[in-house]
């Protein structure tokens, strides 16, 4: 059913929430403006700015190079090959999610150097990563999954008859693959490298543990260490201006792309190539993947879980566990309760309120999460002091910020469930309120399930948010990590480094079982 004006009780959220996510911004805006004509020449004008510019563009332009080259092979072999056993290129190309960046920091770190765990396991006095080189390698194994799931997925469902028909035509395999996949790809490799480029902008505790200045970087250590809020703020903008080009170039270029299907009626399942001679150097590529996103991050937690650690850090964790998880929970009901509203009436309703309404969401998304949270904080303190460190001003902050990444497995979830069946309900006698209950909502229930589960997910990782915005004394897994790391406690930080890897380890794995298609399996041996 199509509403050329939203409804009403749908609407009210769905405006609450965009405005949620506005005001902050607009008053970060106003606070930035707010110094002196000479002082804000200064600050605006001052030559660290670019510094800080030059090496957030630089380190998000290479991670995008990185990521391809890592997730655009494995994409190839998972989704393309033979290789045996088909689960395992996939199981890599995800499970690295469960990480966040600062524990594979972490890990690296501790890792390495005089009484590491590479030292005690082969007697090698591994260099330490750091700067540029660390940044962008940690960021590059705990990003890439990103881009693997698109590249894969559009490997996946590409019309096989695109590329017979080029070999038909004389090119060959390699041919082909450059001048018909490739193309045809772009699609999938914007929407990845998007999603990376925005979570490397917003960073700051990886380039933070590898001393690597940037935007995010400067933003944390000017609010909570100089105390300066204005030239804070400003940097905020600045982080602000610099993502709000990376969308405009996403939009710019997906504009105009139009990619055909040769075959009219359903798409046929993809022939897969056997490796040949080349089946030693993907299970290199493969072992060497794993060696570095799962054996060593994990292998040097339980390592230093075998060493002498502080008695308040075991101490702590059941509470940090409690905190996380019960926060967790809480966005992630608050966060699906919002993103059902906005995805409604982006795939229901018409005009251009609608569209405004879905798409200002995706700004408290799109916004990296220290300058979410600084705008947060100038907002409260300003008009409403009472909600600042508190509880539900951190479940807010949450909600505000994750709800876009709640609103496309609904979407999906509604684009299946057809306006028919709710016309149907409506002629069978049912309300409007009541036929969305009883024929929608439950249809809609695997796309609920996935979406709570993507946020409870993101806010276990999440770091920013939780060390600007949590009131005083709670604990989360995230926060004791990166303050223990900081602090150079790897044993400390050992625990809770590893109950936030299980956990999302189990939470990513359910989210691929429920968003994997189900295979048709011939009978038989599989064609080659």
């Amino acid at each position: 059913m199509t509403h050329r004006r939203p409804p009403l009780p749908l609407l009210l959220p769905a405006l609450l929430t965009v405005l949620g996510v506005l005001l902050p911004l607009v008053y970060l805006v106003v606070r930035a403006f707010g110094a002196e004509g000479t002082e804000l020449r200064e600050i605006v004008f001052r030559a660290r700015n670019l510094e800080l510019l030059g090496n957030t563009l630089l380190l998000t332009a290479a991670t995008l190079l990185t990521t391809t080259l890592l997730a655009l092979p494995l994409a190839y072999v998972a989704a393309r090959t033979t290789l045996r056993p088909r689960w395992l290129p996939m199981l890599l190309g995800v499970l690295p999610l469960a990480i966040p960046g600062y524990v594979g920091a972490y890990a690296l770190i501790a890792a390495s150097g005089p009484g590491g765990t590479i030292q005690a396991w082969t007697g090698l006095n591994w260099p330490g990563p750091t700067g540029f080189w660390g940044a962008l390698g940690v960021l590059t194994l705990f990003t890439f999954p990103y881009l693997f799931l698109n590249l894969q997925s559009a490997l996946r469902s590409l019309d096989p008859a695109l590329e017979d028909a080029a070999r038909l035509l004389g090119r060959t395999r390699r041919q082909t693959f450059v001048a018909i996949t490739l193309p045809h790809l772009r699609p999938a490799w914007l929407s990845g490298g998007l999603l990376i480029a925005l979570h490397v902008l917003g960073d700051f505790s990886v380039v933070s543990l590898m001393r690597y200045p940037t935007f995010s970087a400067a933003i944390y250590q000017q609010y909570t260490a100089a105390y300066d809020r204005v030239y804070s703020a400003w940097l905020a903008l600045g982080l602000l201006l610099v993502t709000g080009a990376v969308l405009w170039l996403e939009a710019r270029l997906m504009r105009g792309l139009h990619l055909s299907r040769v075959s009219p009626g359903g798409a046929r399942e993809p022939r897969r190539v056997s490796l040949g001679r080349a089946a030693p150097l993907a299970w290199a590529f493969l072992a060497a993947l794993a060696g570095a996103t799962l054996v060593v991050p994990l292998g040097t937690v339980l390592h230093w879980l075998r060493l002498d650690t502080n008695p308040y850090a075991w101490a702590g964790l059941q509470e940090a566990l409690q905190g996380a998880l019960g926060a967790a929970a809480l966005a992630a009901l608050t966060t699906t309760a919002l993103a059902f509203p906005l995805a409604y009436i982006g795939s229901r309703a018409q005009g251009r309120l609608a569209r405004i309404t879905e798409r200002a969401a995706y700004l408290g998304y799109a916004t990296p999460p220290l300058a979410f949270a600084l705008a947060l904080i100038f907002f409260t303190l300003r008009l409403a002091p009472p909600l600042y460190q508190t509880f539900p001003l951190l479940i807010a902050a949450y909600t505000l910020h994750f709800v876009a990444e709640a609103v496309g497995p609904i979407r999906t979830g509604l684009t299946r469930a057809t306006p028919r069946l709710e016309e149907a309900a409506r002629v069978l006698g049912q309300s409007g309120a009541g036929a969305l209950r009883r024929v929608t909502l439950p249809l809609l229930r695997p796309g609920l399930l996935v979406s709570a589960a993507f946020v409870f997910l993101s806010v276990l990782k999440e770091l920013p948010l939780t060390l600007l915005l949590a009131p005083i004394g709670f604990e989360t897994l995230a926060r004791n990590v990166w303050t223990y790391t900081e602090e150079a406690q790897y044993a400390a930080a050992a625990p809770y480094a590893l109950a936030l890897a299980l956990s999302g380890a189990g939470l990513t794995l359910l989210i691929l079982r429920r968003e994997r298609p189900r295979e048709r399996r011939p009978k038989g041996k599989d064609r080659p």
